[in-house]
């Protein structure tokens, strides 16, 4: 294996679940389940860049 190729067992991350509306209770809960929802999201986001930079197509090739 090179250091281009990506692992075999690396598969895509998948985005968190949008919570519902009614997954909010509207009391002002800290952290909300909105706020647990953006961090997940910020997570997925960063993991997918790393995984997309795993899988990008070789330069010069």
């Amino acid at each position: 294996m090179t250091d281009n190729d990506a692992p075999a067992d690396d598969p895509r991350p998948t985005p968190p679940e949008r919570p519902l509306p009614e997954d909010c209770c509207q009391s002002g809960c800290n952290p909300c389940v909105y706020d647990l929802y953006e961090e997940a999201l910020e997570r997925y986001e960063a993991e997918l860049r790393a995984w997309e930079a795993r899988h990008a197509a070789p330069s010069g090739s």
